[in-house]
C-alpha cells in the first residue's frame, strides 16, 4: 500500500499537468484559427506594406491578402513535391513574379498530380503571359521544423522538398520579398491553371478532448486510491480476534473469561 500511495503521488500531479497542456494546446490553436479567420476576411493590401525584400513574414501577418503587379518567370519555376491535393499526393507549382523595380515574389499557383515515375516532370499549365496583377495569402518561408518535411538529396532537376525563400534566391538573378503567397485569383487568368491551394482547417476538438480524457484519468486514479483504502481499512478490522467471551459462576457469583 505504501508503493500504491507513493504511485499515486506521482501519477496523479502528472495527469492534472498533462490535463493542462492539452488544454493550453487548444487555446493556442484556437487563437491561431481566430487570426487566420480574420486575416482571410481582411481586404487586401499591396505586398510590400506587409513584406520587405529579404526580410521574414511576420507570425500575425500570415494569411493576409496583398496584391502585387509583374511578369511571372516560368523558366525559373520549381515543383514542391509531397503536396496534397483532390487527386491526393502531388506537387506545388512555385513560380516567381517579377515586378516592375526587378525584386521578385514567389507565387504557389497550385496543385498539380503526381507524374507516373520520381524521374518524370508533371504535366504543369504555364503562366499567363505579360503583366499579372496577383491577389495570394502571405505565408512565410518553410523549414524542416515548421513542415516536418525530411530534406532529400538527388531530386530531379526544378524540384525542392519545401518553400526555403533564402535558399531558392541564391539560384535567382533578383533579389526575392520574403515568404511566397499562395494564389488566390489573378487578372489576366491563364486559359488553365493548376489546382488551388485550400486553406488548411485547424483541429481544436481533439485537444480539449485529450485534456477531458487526462482529467477523467485522474478521477479515476483518485477513486480507485479510495476504494483500496477502504477495503484495506475493512479487512484490516475484520482480521482482529475477538475478545474473549465473559462467563459468570453462579455459586460464587464471580465472572471469568474464557
Amino acid at each position: 500500500m505504501l508503493a500504491f500511495h507513493a504511485l499515486l503521488l506521482v501519477v496523479v500531479p502528472s495527469f492534472i499537468a498533462l490535463g493542462f497542456w492539452q488544454y493550453g494546446r487548444a487555446e493556442e490553436k484556437a487563437a491561431v484559427v481566430r487570426q487566420q479567420e480574420a486575416n482571410l476576411a481582411a481586404d487586401p493590401v499591396p505586398l510590400d506594406e506587409l513584406v520587405t525584400v529579404g526580410g521574414e513574414v511576420a507570425g500575425e501577418d500570415r494569411w493576409r491578402r496583398v496584391t502585387v503587379t509583374g511578369t511571372y518567370d516560368p523558366d525559373r519555376e520549381l515543383l514542391v513535391r509531397n503536396r496534397s491535393g483532390s487527386g491526393g499526393i502531388g506537387m506545388h507549382v512555385l513560380t516567381p513574379l517579377v515586378t516592375e523595380d526587378g525584386t521578385a515574389v514567389l507565387v504557389n499557383r497550385g496543385w498539380v498530380a503526381q507524374p507516373p515515375t520520381a524521374t518524370e516532370q508533371p504535366e504543369v499549365p504555364p503562366p499567363a503571359g505579360g503583366q499579372v496583377t496577383v491577389v495570394g495569402r502571405v505565408q512565410p518561408s518553410e523549414t524542416p521544423e515548421s513542415t516536418g518535411i525530411r530534406l532529400r538529396d538527388g531530386l530531379p532537376e526544378g524540384q525542392v522538398m519545401i518553400i526555403d525563400v533564402a535558399d531558392i534566391a541564391e539560384d535567382l538573378p533578383y533579389d526575392l520579398y520574403g515568404g511566397y503567397l499562395e494564389l488566390v485569383e489573378e487578372d489576366p487568368e491563364p486559359a488553365a491553371a493548376p489546382e488551388p491551394v485550400g486553406v488548411p482547417e485547424v483541429n481544436t476538438g481533439m485537444n480539449f478532448s485529450y485534456a477531458v480524457q487526462w482529467w477523467c484519468f485522474t478521477v479515476i486514479a483518485v477513486g480507485g486510491w479510495v476504494f483500496l483504502v477502504r477495503r484495506e481499512v475493512k479487512e484490516a478490522g475484520a482480521a482482529e480476534p475477538e475478545p474473549p467471551a465473559e462467563t459468570v459462576d453462579t455459586a460464587s457469583g464471580a465472572s471469568s473469561r474464557s
